[in-house]
């Protein structure tokens, strides 16, 4: 299968991945505390809502040709491109904490990418692996999808369909009081729970499906992108109250999304250029890799390696940090990802 490149889609994983590393780890360094752009990155872990919104669109989009997903061929192919550097953060996680959680069970559920679905466990051994076990429910789940949904329903109802679970869910996500108890899970596991991200792997597909029914015409949309953008910020500015990390953005991310991969101007086609998509490849170990490489630097390690004290080098800090981070995530997609990847394909 050949599936189709949007190259420029690519690109912006990285400025996501980037966006959650500073909401982590910079958001109280100079160039970020900023009172007029703080607002933005203190909800930049919300680049997560778009991951999960571009993978059900790019999968959608991969898949499209096909009359039929094989569950087996299709999930290997999918656990191939993430688990070797999710493993491998997991591990460097372990190691930089002394291996304390090495036989508990949350070893044994992040290894199996199920922690999300575990009462106070979502966070387990490297803490932006939730995601990861959120996708692979959606991996799951794609192939039931796309045999039984997407290739016997007409899209009108496959539209009314998925906006009915995005309504409720925002509903839901608006309304559930903070000290409320379902069984033994908390707001916090919510918070993280599969089921409550799934309308955004939903809304992502539809996107894919009405994108693949039109005849993608390349158009220059620089402008309706930028009103985009602009709402993006002004949402963060003035919609705080409102809970935006169960989908909520969708009506602003699937335009988004589909806008760029249609429009030809100048920074889109710039995004399409080899070094970003480059960028964009290895935005996963950027993602992934984060905390292990924030552990592995602690500040008396930057301390007795650079000199710098974390007080006073704070902005420095953060930025030596991050460079190390892309260039170990540089380094684990060359040298570890595709190799591993390449092999495995090939057996």
């Amino acid at each position: 299968m050949d599936p189709l490149r949007i190259p420029q889609l690519t690109f912006t994983r990285f400025i996501a991945a980037l966006a959650i590393v500073i909401y982590h780890y910079g958001r109280e360094s100079f160039f970020f505390k900023n009172e007029k752009i703080s607002f933005i990155f203190e909800q930049a872990d919300l680049g997560v809502s778009y991951f999960f919104i571009l993978s059900g669109f790019v999968m959608m989009v991969a898949y499209n040709k096909l009359e039929r997903v094989d569950f087996k061929k299709y999930l290997a192919n999918r656990l191939i491109r993430i688990y070797p550097a999710y493993f491998l953060a997991g591990f460097l996680t372990l190691a930089a904490s002394m291996f304390t959680s090495y036989l508990t069970s949350n070893f044994v559920l992040y290894n199996t990418m199920l922690q999300t679905w575990f009462p106070g466990k979502a966070l387990s051994i490297n803490y932006p692996g939730w995601s990861l076990s959120i996708e692979l429910f959606f991996y799951v789940s794609f192939p039931f999808l796309f045999n039984k949904v997407y290739r016997q329903i007409k899209i009108k109802r496959i539209a009314v369909f998925i906006l009915g679970i995005w309504i409720a869910t925002q509903i839901f996500a608006n309304v559930i009081d903070e000290d409320i108890m379902i069984g033994r899970l908390n707001f916090q596991d919510l918070k993280y729970h599969p089921l409550l991200h799934f309308n955004e792997f939903l809304a992502g597909n539809l996107a894919g499906l009405y994108f693949m029914r039109q005849e993608r015409l390349s158009k220059n949309y620089f402008y309706p992108i930028l009103a985009l953008l602009i709402t993006l910020v002004l949402t963060f500015k003035f919609a705080q109250k409102l809970e935006l990390h169960h989908g909520l953005l969708a009506i602003i991310f699937v335009p988004l999304i589909i806008l760029m991969s249609l429009s030809n101007d100048r920074l889109t086609l710039l995004f399409r250029s080899k070094p970003f998509e480059f960028l964009g490849e290895i935005s996963f170990g950027i993602y992934i890799f984060q905390a292990p490489v924030w552990l592995m630097l602690s500040n008396l390690k930057l301390e007795g390696y650079f000199g710098l004290h974390e007080k006073t080098d704070g902005n420095l800090c953060f930025f030596i940090r991050l460079i190390i981070l892309i260039g170990i995530s540089a380094i684990s997609y060359v040298l570890f990802e595709k190799p591993i990847r390449e092999r495995l394909r090939r057996s």
